[in-house]
């Protein structure tokens, strides 16, 4: 047996038949042991972890091209082209229906980025139906949208709202020409009320006429006609009357 210490820390170990032991009884044996197992702990811990990510890079890569695919809480359906794991190209969405188990279609056009995104065409749950561009998921550029009470809106959209330029007929006959914004009437229009054969032709805010000019309009021919027409403006000099100069009616 030969006993030695260690000129460093001072500790004395005990060497006997290959096993070296320190006095406070723990061998350097176990020591390494340990420091084995810790380093393979460790490894096995940064290749399960690149393996894993790896994988779920390759499933999420190759995750693109036409596939379908049905959720199995709503048992909704996509059939379409895939693009990093998400809908992206043309597809159509369909829902199915828990009164008579067939599917209804909900949109069919172009996708990106798992939203409907490019041209294409939505159903509602009634027989309302949209078609023309999307964006971000939200009806944006020019679309045509008919209403389920026989309304027909064609125009710009812009965050799922008519927005621009724009053109509605609705189911009585008239139609409103012009400005639209957030949704409403705004800017300069012209209203026509094709049922009692007059025009208004003036500025909106927020869907209310605030000042414009209304004169007849195919009032021969229309269902409903006011019961006496609006007489033709006869004064020689009607911007004297109203207060405006020509100086001020050619500043722009």
């Amino acid at each position: 047996m030969l006993i030695q210490r260690n000129r460093k820390c001072g500790a004395q170990f005990t060497q006997s038949k290959g096993i070296h032991t320190l006095e406070r009884g723990k061998t350097t044996r176990s020591m390494v042991r340990d420091c084995v197992l810790f380093v393979n702990a460790w490894l096995w811990f940064i290749i399960s972890m690149n393996y894993t990510t790896s994988r779920m890079f390759m499933f999420i890569h190759l995750f693109k091209g036409m596939g379908t695919q049905v959720w199995k809480k709503s048992s909704a359906i996509y059939q379409g082209e895939w693009k990093f794991g998400k809908p992206d190209g043309c597809g159509t969405y369909s829902v199915l229906l828990p009164e008579t188990k067939e599917y209804e279609k909900k949109y069919s056009g172009m996708w990106k980025n798992g939203k409907k995104h490019g041209s294409g065409t939505y159903f509602y749950k009634n027989s309302a139906v949209y078609e023309g561009e999307w964006g971000e998921g939200n009806r944006s550029g020019w679309g045509r949208m008919y209403y389920d009470n026989g309304d027909i809106y064609e125009g710009e959209w812009m965050w799922d709202k008519s927005h621009g330029q724009g053109l509605i007929k609705y189911t009585n006959g008239n139609w409103y020409e012009g400005a639209w914004e957030d949704g409403k009437r705004n800017g300069n229009g012209k209203f026509y009320f094709s049922d009692q054969g007059q025009l208004y032709e003036g500025f909106w805010a927020d869907g209310i006429a605030k000042c414009g000019i209304l004169s007849d309009f195919g009032r021969d021919q229309a269902p409903k006609p006011t019961k006496y027409p609006i007489p033709p403006l006869e004064l020689k000099e009607p911007q004297s009357v109203f207060g405006i100069d020509e100086q001020q009616q050619e500043t722009p």
